[in-house]
């Protein structure tokens, strides 16, 4: 996922500031024929302002239906639970698109850790997904992997056999001196509308990196050799006052493997996996200074899990409003968001929120036509995405199903298929419960009038940015790869980097006014792609062969 810009050290006067920003968002003269429907918009800023159901749908999604780990029951749930709702709100050809196999389902059924001796205390940690079970309660002494070198792995050869392993050094929590939550300001804003149009470079990784990274696996290898009872990590290198982040258990990938070719744990012809629990850095901490201090620490432990495999599959969810225009019925504008969590919350901010805007614009669009007594010229579609977490799946899998061969994320596509033609554009949500700031454009800079004359309505309500930059880790990427107009919104930060991926992912955290913003904005901006002759300009695509069309739907 995407973190929020760094800002610079420098400030202009706020009133400078906000002088230029306006001049920025400004229509050209030359722009101002792109339609804008006042009609429509009072209308969805109606439904989606005064008439929201966005956060009892989010409701629904996190404290009924969450977390939503893929291949989970839960997730399987919730999808089933949204097809129902979309139904329930006029849509149609409402239904779960199969893909995959993509192996494993995990659960966690009940979780306990706490120290024993020298000292008693409850331990705030996470077992880590797919981590099998410990038919406990089980007592075993804790002890240090301190080895920064294959060589050193001699030193504690055969001594750690049914112990509990830390693996990481402490690392000191920050302080929080100023606000975890943020808004964009004009600065901020300024700099993302002055930005310059540059090629995504391919990711490339540093002699250094690449140490670290042979390093980390050999010690993962040397671990599950030497067969510990469990592996404890502390919380990346962020979260502290109750925040633990959490993701999936590690597997050990063959010597001299690429970077990217890393097995995973819900391969079920993978490893045998070894129990792996993430703790809160506090706690952590006091475990690691108890054992410099020379005590022999007692962990207590229990963890019930539950392994699904009778069906290997995922499945999106997706459903319409058709098109009954008679040359523009069979093309499509496509909203969408990832419906998969992490497991030690319950998918608020990562992203239920963005699966709640989307569908509550679905349901504002679809009470919009009614109100006007009409239908769209386009079908306008939802997807909720499953398997983003773990590697944009669903995702790709869609785009691989109705629109190119996409053989990976650094390679173009290899052909096309009938409908990547219909395809206007794909707008996505996915950077937490901010509201709506403006669009990256995805270097795209034909768009950039048409979008100015749909975001002029909603200046009022904080969104007037379009930047050029390009943002990654989500959705629209595989459409964008394969030459589709596919966006990501801007959107302020709040406290995203504390809550997502980790326990504090909650209801409680999203902000209601900021979500109904977003519904309203996307639902808009949805109805004038569907309204519009032409469908949005495209970027040059350029294959990895001649393209051919291959099959269809």
């Amino acid at each position: 996922m995407p973190t929020p810009a760094a800002r610079p050290s420098g400030r202009l006067p706020v009133l400078l500031l906000s002088l230029a920003l306006l001049s920025l968002v400004r229509l050209p003269a030359a722009h101002a024929q792109e339609p804008v429907d006042e009609a429509a918009i009072a209308l969805i800023r109606s439904q989606g302002l005064e008439h929201s159901r966005v956060m009892e749908t989010l409701s629904w999604l996190t404290d009924v239906y969450g977390p939503r780990l893929t291949g989970s029951p839960r997730l399987d749930e919730a999808a089933r639970w949204a097809v129902q709702q979309l139904e329930a709100w006029g849509l149609q050809n409402v239904h779960l698109e199969p893909w995959g196999p993509f192996g494993r389902g995990w659960s966690m059924e009940r979780f306990s850790l706490h120290v024993t001796s020298p000292v008693t205390f409850d331990v705030l940690a996470f077992p880590k997904a797919w981590s099998p079970g410990i038919d406990g309660p089980v007592t075993a002494e804790v002890v240090v992997f301190d080895a920064d070198s294959e060589e050193a792995f001699a030193d504690y050869r055969g001594r750690l056999a049914g112990k509990i392993v830390l693996i990481d050094e402490p690392r000191d929590p920050d302080e929080p001196f100023e606000p975890e939550a943020e808004r964009r300001d004009a600065e901020d804003l300024l700099e993302l509308a002055n930005a310059v149009s540059r090629d995504v470079a391919q990711r490339r990784y540093s002699a250094d990196a690449l140490r670290r990274y042979r390093l980390q696996q050999a010690r993962i290898r040397f671990l599950y050799d030497e067969r510990p009872l469990a592996i404890l990590d502390r919380s990346y290198d962020r979260g502290d006052y109750g925040s633990v982040y959490v993701a999936a258990a590690s597997v050990p990938a063959p010597a001299g493997s690429a970077w990217n070719e890393r097995p995973t744990p819900w391969d079920p012809q993978g490893a045998d996996v070894i129990p792996q629990i993430t703790v809160a850095a506090e706690h952590y901490n006091r475990i690691y200074r108890l054992i410099q201090k020379g005590f022999p620490v007692q962990v207590e432990v229990d963890l019930d899990v539950q392994f699904h495999d009778d069906d290997p599959m995922e499945y999106n969810v997706i459903g319409e409003i058709p098109g009954t225009d008679p040359a523009l019925g069979e093309e499509v504008v496509l909203i969408g968001a990832h419906l998969d969590s992490w497991h030690a919350g319950t998918g608020a901010t990562d992203n239920g929120a963005g699966s709640a805007v989307m569908m509550e614009a679905m349901r504002i669009l679809r009470a919009t036509f009614d109100s006007l007594g009409t239908e769209p010229r386009r079908t306008i579609r939802i997807g909720l995405w499953t398997g983003e977490e773990q590697g944009l799946y669903g995702s790709v899998a869609h785009v691989n199903r109705h629109y190119a061969v996409l053989p990976g994320f650094t390679e173009p596509p290899t052909a096309l298929k009938p409908d990547h033609a219909r395809l206007s554009a794909y707008y996505n949500l996915d950077n937490g419960t901010g509201k709506i700031r403006g669009v990256y454009l995805q270097g795209n800079e034909a768009v950039r009038p048409i979008f100015a004359a749909w975001l002029a309505p909603f200046h009022d309500l904080g969104a007037a940015t379009l930047t050029i930059s390009n943002t990654g880790s989500t959705d629209h990427i595989p459409f964008d790869l394969v030459g589709l107009p596919g966006f990501q919104f801007i959107q302020d930060p709040i406290a995203y980097g504390r809550t997502h991926h980790s326990n504090m992912d909650t209801y409680d955290h999203a902000e209601e006014e900021d979500l109904k913003q977003a519904a309203t904005i996307i639902a808009a901006f949805a109805y004038h792609t569907a309204q519009r002759d032409e469908k949005l300009p495209r970027k040059p695509l350029k294959l990895a062969e001649p393209a051919e069309a291959v099959g269809g739907r």
